[in-house]
């Protein structure tokens, strides 16, 4: 059992049976729950550090068990303090984490996949292959790990996560929903629900999945356009799950969880910004309560898109606006570093 490849991963182990190794050196009961303490409420990364645990113990624990963790593999600080952070993978695989600051809030921006399958025509992780599912662990980690770098480089915890980076969320559904049970556990880092919010492009039969499943995390719909045939030629996702498809599912989802949704559009110039697209946006508000995000387009080396001009990304805004709509316009943070909406695709690494 010396070889690590050989070991279990404790944080994939569960409790019961942990428990029955415990038991069978002979170890006291007590000793599971200071166990579970260490590896979720103190976020350790070794068995040394778990310093009420007798040393006999902890060998034994260490010559069956190891933990997978990230490492910090590249980091990059934004002229608007905005921090990106490539972490390797156990495996060498690397993912990319971004932690936006504001006055109000601190916010980590998480991925759930290396990679990802969904190949959205306007961002950079569509053009990189889908190498594989992040373990609810791996998730876990980069919030343990921007939680550090809130309070060394910003002086003020961590406030936000946003699950809004590489990666489609419900296409790595139980992993995701295993991480922020233990995120918000207060046997984990005891997270609000309110303070989580998961981004999907639009996976309808998972978006009734997370109403079935009660979830108490806000979701937004990465949405870019409100008309079937635009959204088929940036999202192909939406050949599959068509703009009626998702509103079947979204009035679904609110029906059993009550949660109001959040609309994330970005205005591409001269593609969906003009006020046809403005009035199409509105029609598909009206499914279920909302608000929506106006995001600027950040470019990327693969795509061809511009960002759309000023005076018409404001008059979309006051078309929905006069219509009741809530709508708040997001310029991007990061862009310089490659770390904003759209850009993550592993060039840090």
């Amino acid at each position: 059992m010396n070889n690590a490849n050989q070991k279990i991963d404790i944080r994939k182990t569960n409790k019961e049976d942990i428990e029955l190794f415990l038991l069978s050196i002979q170890e006291k009961p007590f000793r599971i729950k200071q166990i579970m303490e260490w590896i979720w409420e103190k976020s350790v990364s070794n068995f040394d550090e778990m310093t009420n645990i007798s040393q006999k113990t902890r060998d034994l624990l260490n010559e069956k068990y190891v933990f997978n963790t990230l490492s910090l593999h590249n980091l990059q600080i934004s002229e608007d303090k905005t921090i990106k952070s490539a972490f390797k993978l156990f495996d060498g695989n690397i993912i990319e984490t971004v932690l936006i600051p504001k006055d109000d809030r601190m916010t980590v921006c998480v991925s759930s996949q290396v990679g990802c399958s969904l190949t959205c025509k306007f961002c950079a992780t569509g053009y990189m292959d889908r190498v594989r599912n992040l373990e609810p662990a791996e998730i876990y980690d980069q919030i343990v790990e921007v939680r550090k770098q809130c309070i060394e480089n910003y002086q003020t915890p961590l406030t936000n996560i946003v699950f809004m980076g590489m990666g489609e969320p419900l296409l790595n559904y139980a992993n995701v929903l295993k991480a922020i049970d233990k995120l918000t556990s207060p046997n984990g880092l005891n997270i609000s629900y309110k303070r989580i919010t998961v981004s999907t492009a639009g996976v309808a039969k998972m978006i009734v999945k997370l109403a079935d499943d009660e979830v108490k995390f806000r979701l937004a719909l990465s949405l870019h356009a409100a008309n079937d045939d635009k959204r088929n030629q940036i999202m192909p996702i939406n050949e599959t799950n068509s703009l009626e498809a998702l509103k079947e599912a979204l009035k679904y989802f609110y029906k059993k969880t009550g949660t109001k949704l959040t609309y994330e559009y970005i205005a591409f110039e001269n593609f969906n910004d003009n006020l046809k697209d403005a009035e199409e946006l509105y029609q598909f508000s009206k499914v279920v309560p909302c608000k929506i995000n106006i995001i600027e387009y950040n470019p990327i080396d693969n795509a061809l898109f511009k960002n759309t001009k000023v005076e018409k990304l404001i008059a979309f805004k006051e078309y929905l606006e006069k219509k009741g709509v809530s709508v708040t316009i997001r310029m991007s943070r990061g862009k310089d570093i490659d770390a904003a909406c759209g850009q993550l695709a592993g060039k840090s690494a």
